[in-house]
């Protein structure tokens, strides 16, 4: 869509289409409740993310299992959690990004902490993003539900909870499968390659052209035991299994990813009048990815895989008190993350393999930490003070290679005052770092082995109105990056002072009792404190233009709910072209929603996304994603066109 949309249209029908989902939020964090019930669309929990938070923006990679930014900053820049276990892509290219390792489904709740505001996790230097998934309960409860749309999409899921007061299980499995979508031109994802002129040998066989988009099947099971009053011992474990997922805009494909993501925790509370709660979890998660081009034109004679795991293992001591006025909570971090990656060459005709090779050596990132949290509350005056330290270290395998070791304080501040009963400003000040990763070090031809740790310090100031006729909230952050890793084209990873600073706003009128007008918009802008060697462009690249949204909701009666939304994206024209990136049209689409109650425990969604068939591309082109290119061309991809679904679910 090449219509240009003025900027005062945006502003006033902003990105954030909410069913009212949105609790009461602070400076640091926004929270995302019934993540389950609303993300109908599919399970990519990405794409559910960026149509309910304003200051995160999806990265399309394929029909699932795509990336996000907070605020433009995205891989170690930001932290995802899953029930508090740290889970890490194994994919230098981002095939399989941490938050494509839990369904949707399966969440109860998101928090987004916006800013270095968080000194309980390891690496939250610009934001985060941590899940809870559903919890067993006491009673039998069950939730059924079936979902199908265009393009074949099909999808079944489950979930059972129940117990005694010993004991409480919960089992939750899904299925979920699509066939490819097509854009707004009628193109499928392999006709989206096609038509590119930088595919070459990089478009589909012929035989592969019809294929399926993704299989994705899950199963997560909980225990939690009763061990004494006050006392509870917590079981989780998650198993994700993808196989042939497609990446058109990529050289490769996934031939799968698999995952599995276990914890152990303990719980005692009310220890003491002071000693309110004493938390111990031991986690662990790993993900195998072989991504190939034995789909591709390029692999007829003999197909490419490379191999890449990675592992992570943590355990935290949280220790709680309340000390007179005061909640102060102290605790103990460490973690060990493992990151190898293989290439080797298979003939098609007698699936022999040959030609192994290191893609990335054997790396191993220790980290230990202490952190601690102070609270207070003076009358309409709220602070938090936090702080954490870290010390990290890096060690190949490869003993030609350089083992680093990184120190690093992060701190904060945090406050609020309440104007009146309706109103209220807040502020907050933060300072934290990220070391480098495996593939910043040590991946040829990109490694930079001296790398710096990248420290963030922010300043967020916001203003917070919230009364029976609406809620309004407008947040400014200004981010001042050193030593931050960028990659340049044609050469390594550096280290760069940069800045990145915006807006986020977010507001609801509540006209009656059942009509309601949903609004929001972001924009940020990124530049660097001096162009590249030998460049000249200062844009930081991944800074996604002013967008916005405005829905009009109509409760037409009880836990029924009529939504059309406008979404809306002005021109991406502050681009890093010397590091890849290219203008992008502005765009806008329309979406309608219709879930209507049947009986309280039953009900039937109906939805229609982009209602009039747009062609429009959101993710932009820089060169840390390897993509498909040829001299100044390289491949955008597509969103969908137009497409319809439905979702029918039954609890009891």
């Amino acid at each position: 869509m090449n219509k240009i949309i003025p900027l005062s249209f945006i502003t006033i029908a902003s990105l954030f289409a909410a069913e009212h989902e949105l609790a009461p939020i602070n400076v640091e964090a926004t929270l995302i409740t019934e993540v389950s019930q609303n993300a109908q669309v599919s399970a990519d929990l990405a794409q559910a993310l960026s149509e309910k938070v304003p200051s995160i923006d999806m990265n399309r990679r394929s029909g699932i299992a795509n990336d996000i930014y907070i605020r433009g900053q995205k891989r170690d820049n930001i932290s995802i959690e899953v029930d508090g276990t740290k889970v890490c892509g194994a994919c230098p290219n981002r095939m399989d990004p941490p938050v494509s390792h839990i369904l949707a489904n399966q969440i109860e709740s998101v928090e987004v902490t916006e800013g270095p505001y968080d000194v309980e996790t390891f690496g939250v230097m610009s934001g985060g993003v941590k899940i809870t998934t559903k919890k067993p309960t006491k009673d039998l409860h069950g939730e059924f539900n079936l979902g199908y749309g265009m393009w074949n999409y099909t999808k079944v899921g489950a979930t059972v909870s129940g117990g005694n007061d010993l004991i409480r299980v919960l089992v939750s499995a899904s299925t979920e499968s699509s066939d490819q979508y097509k854009d707004g031109n009628g193109d499928t994802l392999a006709q989206q390659v096609a038509n590119n002129p930088s595919a070459g040998t990089a478009t589909y066989q012929t035989k592969y052209e019809d294929m399926q988009a993704y299989k994705k099947n899950s199963v997560m099971a909980k225990i939690f035991v009763d061990v004494a009053e006050d006392q509870e011992l917590q079981l989780s474990a998650t198993q994700n299994r993808s196989d042939d997922v497609l990446y058109p805009s990529s050289k490769m494909d996934a031939a799968y990813d698999y995952s599995n993501i276990y914890s152990v925790a303990y719980d005692v509370k009310n220890l003491s009048d002071i000693y309110k709660d004493l938390n111990l979890k031991y986690y662990y998660s790993d993900v195998d990815h072989p991504m190939d081009t034995r789909l591709r034109n390029s692999g007829t004679m003999m197909y490419m895989t490379n191999q890449l795991q990675t592992t992570m293992q943590g355990l935290k001591l949280k220790n709680s008190f309340e000390v007179g006025t005061f909640d102060i909570l102290v605790g103990l971090d460490g973690s060990k993350r493992t990151w190898v990656g293989e290439k080797f060459m298979t003939t098609t005709m007698s699936g022999a393999e040959g030609m192994h090779s290191v893609s990335l050596t054997d790396t191993l990132t220790q980290n230990q930490a202490l952190f601690a949290k102070v609270k207070k509350e003076l009358g309409d005056f709220k602070i938090e003070l936090g702080a954490r330290y870290d010390s990290t270290d890096i060690t190949p395998t490869d003993a030609s290679m350089k083992t680093n070791s990184y120190n690093g304080l992060n701190a904060n501040i945090l406050t609020s005052y309440k104007l009146s009963g309706s109103n209220k400003i807040f502020l907050g000040f933060g300072q934290a770092s990220r070391v480098p990763d495996a593939r910043e070090l040590y991946m040829p031809t990109t490694a930079n082995q001296n790398l710096k740790q990248t420290t963030n310090q922010e300043v967020d100031l916001g203003y917070e109105l919230q009364n029976d006729s609406m809620k309004f909230k407008v947040k400014t952050f200004y981010s001042m990056l050193k030593d931050y890793i960028y990659l340049q084209k044609g050469s390594t990873f550096q280290n760069v002072d940069a800045t990145v600073y915006g807006a986020e706003l977010t507001a609801s009128y509540f006209a009656t009792d059942e009509m309601s007008i949903d609004m929001s918009a972001s924009y940020k802008k990124g530049q660097k404190a001096n162009a590249l060697v030998g460049q000249t462009d200062k844009d930081l690249a991944d800074m996604a233009p002013l967008r916005g949204n405005v829905a009009f909701n109509y409760e037409y009666q009880n836990d029924s709910l009529l939504t059309v939304e406008s979404q809306l994206s002005d021109k991406w024209s502050d681009i890093d072209t010397d590091n890849g990136e290219q203008t992008l049209g502005a765009w806008g689409v329309v979406n309608f929603k219709l879930k209507h109650a049947l009986h309280k425990n039953v009900h039937f969604t109906l939805g229609v996304n982009n209602l009039f068939d747009e062609t429009y591309a959101k993710s932009n082109t820089y060169v840390d994603l390897t993509l498909i290119s040829a001299g100044a061309d390289t491949m955008l991809l597509n969103e969908p066109g137009r497409y319809i679904y439905t979702n029918f679910t039954v609890k009891f």
